[in-house]
């Protein structure tokens, strides 16, 4: 029994494994793992295997290119229609004074502003990716579109051939100017839309890596200035030209300096009232974000006080101040964007094209990455090239997703895109039914609007002071 055992330790002790294997090194390793097996394929079987599509293919390709009808017969009714309604109904509220604010800011009457807020907005409903993102007029955009109108439809050239002394006060003149200026800004939403939409079906969405976020925001911090800049003489009821390109910060400052004793002292006084007036809303909408089941609308409020204190008071003929003036009751039959403007505007509007993509593409991933859910970013190229191209025909400006709707729009309980189709029935009710009643608005009161909506970029000069201690690159 010892002799046995005795033997089986000694097996053991003698026993032994050889292991054989080759050794890898990095480059050897990624070489086995990227290495493909490929079969030589003719031209015609390519051609051929390109252009065969089975029904499942089919189905896919239908899905991804409309959205749509992947997630609306699966939405839940019991869970998400009381908080798309609650969020629809708020960000509606916010879009249609902003909607009017921002069209002062692209050079265009103020009912432009209320088209883009609802042809872009419904149209994303069914092409979009994203659930929670607002689309719609957006300042520096809109600030954008506006250079290039200044720019192709000057003061001067229009005044030729009007009376030089009564040309400020000629209703046609300013029609005559309007006119013009919206054929550019709508021509602009067409070329950018149809940029956009090449983009996405190339599959270009990876340009948005490379739009760093310090790139970003210095460009938005540096079109807060323009853009406060452009609305100091309608807060100051002044009448001055409107300037684009370089310097133009300086020229629309100098302007404002040179008349600011023709200050309309009525029209300052309803301006600064709005701004401390939407200041303190924002503020205690900040404070007591958990504690409200929705956000006090301020701007729609200051909007309905304005327009109150205007019509009651009379301050268009008693003090001259300037109003929003006539809003054209019902929609517009569709028109063809002015095509022969396109050389001119072409450089400018790959720009709006490029940042209106980046903006909302940024606050899609935010969203998504905070609610688990996926974005294409090749399809939010597509959606935006349908809503701007589209759009254009009925007289919309290139609109981009809005920081501040989308903000409301997912704080206040919006699950899908339907909040958004709500918010844009809310406009289209507007603009078919009540667009008269705000006729005696302020332009003071927009002016106001566009300047506090502003304070979250002006915050972002912080991130000078960041980016020197952290990376003088980046800076």
């Amino acid at each position: 029994m010892e002799h046995a055992e005795e033997h089986e330790a000694c097996l053991e002790q003698t026993q032994t494994y050889c292991v054989e294997r080759p050794i890898y090194n990095q480059e050897l390793l990624q070489g086995q793992l990227h290495r493909r097996e490929r079969t030589r394929q003719t031209l015609r079987q390519k051609i051929a295997h390109s252009c065969r599509c089975s029904s499942k293919k089919a189905k896919s390709h239908l899905y991804s290119f409309l959205p749509i009808l992947k997630w609306l017969p699966r939405y839940p009714v019991k869970e998400y229609l009381l908080g798309d309604i609650i969020s629809g109904i708020s960000t509606g509220v916010m879009q249609l004074p902003q909607g009017l604010a921002y069209a002062l800011l692209a050079a265009v009457p103020p009912v432009f502003g209320l088209y883009s807020s609802f042809y872009p907005v419904f149209l994303y409903t069914f092409f979009g990716t994203s659930k929670h993102i607002s689309i719609g007029t957006f300042a520096v955009i809109s600030m954008m579109v506006g250079g290039v109108a200044v720019r192709q439809v000057p003061d001067e050239m229009i005044s030729v051939g009007y009376n030089s002394t009564n040309v400020t006060d000629s209703l046609e003149y300013y029609n005559a100017r309007d006119t013009k200026r919206v054929q550019v800004a709508v021509t602009l939403a067409f070329l950018s839309g149809i940029i956009q939409l090449c983009l996405g079906l190339l599959r270009f969405g990876f340009v948005a890596i490379y739009l760093t976020e310090p790139l970003v925001r210095g460009f938005t911090t540096a079109a807060a200035v323009h853009v406060f800049t452009s609305q100091l003489k309608y807060l100051l009821g002044i009448k001055t030209n409107r300037y684009s390109g370089p310097l133009s910060v300086v020229y629309s400052i100098a302007a404002v300096l040179s008349k600011i004793t023709t200050t309309n002292i009525a029209a300052l006084i309803v301006g600064l009232t709005c701004i401390v007036l939407l200041l303190i809303g924002k503020e205690i909408n900040l404070r007591f974000k958990k504690k409200l089941p929705v956000p006090i609308p301020m701007e729609i409020i200051v909007v309905i006080i304005g327009t109150g204190v205007s019509a009651g008071m009379n301050l268009s003929e008693s003090y001259r101040v300037d109003v929003v003036g006539n809003i054209p009751q019902g929609l517009r039959a569709p028109a063809v964007p002015e095509i022969q403007l396109i050389p001119a505007i072409f450089v400018d509007a790959v720009a709006i094209a490029i940042v209106g993509f980046s903006m909302a593409v940024s606050m899609a991933k935010i969203f998504a990455l905070k609610h688990g859910y996926t974005i294409d970013g090749n399809q939010e190229l597509i959606a935006l090239g349908i809503c701007n191209s589209v759009g254009s025909f009925f007289q919309s400006f290139s609109v981009t997703c809005s920081m501040s709707r989308s903000l409301v729009q997912e704080s206040t309980g919006g699950k899908t895109q339907i909040a958004g189709a709500l918010s844009s029935i809310m406009v289209l009710l507007v603009i078919v039914a009540i667009g008269y009643l705000f006729e005696p608005l302020p332009q003071t009161v927009l002016a106001a609007i566009v300047m506090v909506n502003l304070k979250g970029m002006f915050k972002q000069f912080g991130d000078v002071v960041q980016f020197w201690r952290t990376s003088r690159i980046e800076l």
